[in-house]
């Protein structure tokens, strides 16, 4: 880690709320899903120092798995949203859900989970039970998805443990900026805790963050810089035709040399 990382992981006020992440190796049968994921078939052990973390892996290594088995436990709605309206009943948590323990210092139960593939849905019943006034006085359906994303961030992110499964789905890079700005505010006075899935190099490379890489059979720390997605976006900024010689090769033709 970088000096000027690790300052900026100092000037996040404060230590998180939830401050481990565990299994319990009794729950675990790699048989079944998802512990047949490898990066579930052994016990994990997570300690979190930071109010910012991000999960990074490729598409299939188990982030979204993570992050709604951690939203259950928390109380919030699997499908998206926060303790108003979620599964009762430890029986009817996911396998990973019911395997997992977490400390926290304190407890916190405020916040909300965000899934960007459910996001319709949440906007949806949003629509049918509540004020729109809370949500910026507009229906997040009339607003681009973007947008909508936004609204949420803006008007009903202040405090408590913020579970966000790839919210770059909908930003463009100007918005993801936007939103980093939104984190920075409610994390850097100690106000939030931030649990974020995500492929896009601008959210990870958020000052003070820890990130944990799930590619493989065990959870590991990473740097941003040795981070798959940055290491791929930036050569392929450097020189994208170097990628585009192998990628559109016709059948039967050799990939041409340029040098």
């Amino acid at each position: 880690m970088t000096a000027r990382r690790r300052t900026a992981r100092a000037r996040l006020a404060g230590a998180p709320f939830l401050r481990r992440i565990q299994t319990l190796p009794e729950k675990i049968d790699p048989t079944n899903y998802p512990f047949d994921i490898p990066v579930f078939s052994r016990s994990i052990d997570l300690t979190l120092s930071s109010k910012v973390t991000f999960f990074v892996g490729e598409n299939g290594s188990g982030k979204s798995t993570l992050l709604e088995a951690l939203a259950e436990v928390c109380g919030f709605n699997p499908e998206g949203g926060n303790r108003d309206h979620h599964r009762a009943t430890f029986a009817e948590r996911s396998p990973l859900a019911q395997a997992l323990r977490l400390s926290w210092q304190p407890k916190v139960t405020e916040g909300f989970f965000l899934r960007a593939e459910s996001f319709y849905n949440f906007a949806t019943y949003i629509e049918q039970v509540s004020d729109l006034r809370a949500y910026g006085g507009k229906s997040l359906l009339e607003q681009s998805h973007g947008e909508s994303f936004l609204s949420l961030f803006n008007h009903r992110f202040e405090q408590g443990v913020y579970i966000l499964d790839e919210p770059e789905a909908a930003l463009s890079p100007q918005r993801q900026l936007t939103f980093l700005k939104v984190v920075h505010d409610l994390a850097t006075p100690g106000q939030a805790q931030f649990l974020i899935a995500s492929h896009s190099p601008i959210l990870l490379s958020y000052p003070g963050a820890v990130l944990f890489d799930l590619d493989g059979d065990q959870v590991q720390e990473i740097d941003y810089r040795d981070t798959s997605h940055y290491l791929l976006t930036r050569d392929f900024l450097n020189s994208p035709q170097s990628f585009f010689k192998h990628l559109f090769v016709d059948d039967g033709e050799e990939p041409r040399d340029e040098n």
